[in-house]
């Protein structure tokens, strides 16, 4: 045997410590990057096996294996894959000590942040120097498969390292730590501890596709006794602490939908079953596997700020993460599901995620997965579609507004009350097909509630004509109509906004009789515009109210008062912005005032009349009149002379 000594570099020595100490935000991990690298190693045999059936190794039982001496305080993970030569383990588990480092530390001295540190970190392949954060010692013995002779490695991620060469070495690799005392405040836990050792593998390697054994403590008490005495004694069988039942790597007529479910409710802590369950496998250059539900019931934190959202991320059957936000767009946040790729950009501590093509690549193709899915459910099974839309078609909306790419999508799968129905939704392509003849644009008007909505002024000349009106009472409704603009050609338009002229389409009025009017009322429509002027922008006659004396519209470009209330909710102060009022010209209300106006020069309590309108019609849509001490006044003194 011969031995060979090396000394870190003084730049990968002060990297070897600041992996010890900063990178891993959770001292767990050690045990999930050993075993993944152990996992690694069966594969590649398993491989190379195929590739050289002449090579003299033993494939029957590839595992992995986890061995602990309390007494001793020590920890191994140990494989049966196919180890390092002497060269490998120099290079390989070497890399920290390569050229480089010096170069690396620079640029992590000018790294201002945390974030900045791990991007750099994630650089360097040193997943295995995690072990010492848990231990002062770290032993590796290794012989490659096909080889007769070992290695071994060891250090106690000071100053230096040794690689020395021996005659006896099982195949595969073994990593000893000598674990440092337990230190709970320091989340440093007793890891000889069998529970703790079972609750690592179960939430960061229970899937991987080999088994992971382990003997039970007080069998490997009664092992060791029975050595020591010379008997026989009954070997127990080993724990397989994984499952290795990787339900989204399975053909999907092996799996039960119970299967399906149990896992969901362990994924989402949910427990009811999904309303759906999505398959997905993408094949080619970037692989990968994911199995998504739609919960049946939206949760109570779906529209609070720190919801978490996102799927669970495993690499090669590794869990990386719980709550992985980049593969889905936030108004998708209540999916909940495993993505498996086959390889991704992670940093050292697999926690977080480079940037990749291959991230967008997937976010992209697993939202088009979903909505699909969605359109289907809607075409096959319309009470499950009415479902999910009931408990998530709010949040669904917020993706008309933010993902232009996928705008189609969620219009095709979006449903809306209209006046068409009191209780069934319908489509925007419904509505296209139900337009009347002569009809451009697509109404809709927005509001607390549907009553509210039916109840309002600006309905009226359209429930007149038969013209169909969207009851949109989200609040998302209000954003996503002006993004959207337009439906096959077809304008989405508020019913509250703008110049709506229906009479214009109506050969009943013709417009001389129009013109006839406008000129009857001008007189009063200029005092009154002069009147209000603090509180208004116009005054004019309106065509939408049939019943009502006067409701306020916004201008077609202008904010609504729902809208201007909603950015002041969220901290932006926005100038508010002045309303149109419009008159009813056939309500005997409006009549009488233009009467009076012409018959008066004392205008005085007219005034206080135009004023009241106006406080009326705010109060018709919904809102408070400027002053509603003074128009409580106002009215008690009309009333009163009235009597």
């Amino acid at each position: 045997m011969s031995t060979e000594t090396f000394e870190f570099q003084v730049e990968a020595r002060q990297l070897l410590q600041l992996m010890i100490h900063s990178v891993y935000s959770n001292k767990d991990v050690f045990l999930r990057e050993l075993v993944s690298n152990a996992s690694d190693a069966l594969d590649k045999l398993r491989l190379e096996k195929l590739w050289d059936d002449s090579l003299d190794a033993d494939v029957s039982d590839l595992h992995v294996e986890i061995d602990v001496d309390k007494d001793a305080r020590t920890l191994t993970v140990r494989d049966n894959g196919i180890g390092m030569s002497y060269d490998e383990v120099g290079r390989l588990i070497g890399t920290i000590a390569n050229s480089g480092t010096a170069k690396f530390l620079q640029e992590l001295k000018e790294a201002k942040d945390a974030a900045g540190e791990e991007g750099l970190i994630g650089q360097f392949g040193v997943g295995f120097y995690s072990g010492f954060m848990v231990a002062d010692e770290v032993t590796l013995l290794t012989r490659r498969a096909g080889e007769s002779q070992g290695t071994r490695w060891s250090s106690r991620g000071e100053g230096t390292y040794t690689l020395e060469t021996v005659d006896e070495a099982p195949q595969g690799t073994s990593v000893t730590l000598h674990l440092k005392p337990a230190d709970p405040e320091n989340q440093l836990h007793d890891y000889t501890s069998p529970w703790k050792i079972r609750e690592i593998i179960k939430r960061y390697s229970d899937f991987i596709t080999w088994p992971v054994r382990m003997l039970p403590e007080a069998s490997a008490t009664a092992i060791a006794a029975a050595d020591e005495s010379g008997g026989s004694g009954e070997v127990p069988e080993p724990e397989t602490l994984n499952s290795m039942k990787a339900l989204w790597a399975r053909p999907r007529d092996e799996v039960s939908d119970d299967e399906y479910h149990e896992l969901y409710k362990h994924i989402a802590h949910d427990w009811r079953d999904p309303l759906e369950t999505i398959r997905f496998q993408a094949e080619g250059t970037f692989e990968y596997q994911s199995l998504l539900f739609l919960p049946a019931h939206a949760p109570h934190d779906l529209f609070t700020r720190d919801v978490k959202r996102g799927v669970q991320l495993y690499v090669k059957r590794v869990f990386i993460m719980d709550d992985c936000e980049a593969l889905l767009p936030p108004y998708l946040r209540f999916v909940k599901g495993v993505v498996d790729a086959a390889d991704l950009s992670l940093n050292v501590s697999r926690e977080i995620l480079q940037q990749d093509r291959h991230i967008e690549l997937m976010r992209r193709r697993l939202t088009k997965k979903v909505l699909s899915t969605v359109k289907e459910m809607k075409t096959k099974d319309q009470d499950r579609y009415d479902t999910f839309w009931r408990e998530f078609g709010t949040v669904l909306k917020e993706g008309l507004v933010t993902d232009p790419e996928n705008r189609d999508a969620v219009l095709a799968v979006a449903s809306f009350a209209s006046t068409h129905h009191d209780t069934e939704p319908t489509t925007l392509k419904q509505y296209v097909e139900r337009m009347k003849d002569g009809q451009e644009d697509i109404y809709y008007l927005t509001g607390e509630s549907r009553q509210s909505i039916e109840n309002s002024p600006h309905m009226e000349a359209f429930r007149d004509r038969g013209i169909e009106v969207l009851l949109l009472t989200d609040a998302v409704d209000e954003v996503w109509a002006d993004a959207v603009g337009e439906y096959e050609g077809k304008k989405l338009r508020s019913v509250a906004k703008g110049q709506i002229d229906l009479d214009a389409k109506d050969e009943e009025t013709p417009d001389a009789d129009r013109e006839k009017r406008t000129e009857e009322y001008a007189g009063l429509l200029g005092w009154m515009k002069e009147r209000l002027g603090e509180d208004i922008k116009e005054v004019r006659l309106s065509s939408r109210l049939t019943v009502s004396p006067a409701c306020v519209v916004s201008d077609a470009h202008d904010l609504t008062p729902a809208m201007e209330n909603m950015y002041r909710a969220m901290g932006q102060e926005v100038p508010r912005a002045k309303r149109i009022l419009e008159l009813n010209p056939d309500h005997q209300l409006v009549k009488g005032l233009n009467r009076a106006y012409k018959e008066r020069e004392d205008r005085t309590e007219l005034a206080d009349t135009a004023e009241l309108l106006h406080g009326l019609a705010v109060l018709a849509e919904g809102g408070q009149p400027k002053e509603p001490a003074r128009f409580v006044k106002l009215m008690a003194a009309r009333l009163e002379r009235a009597l």
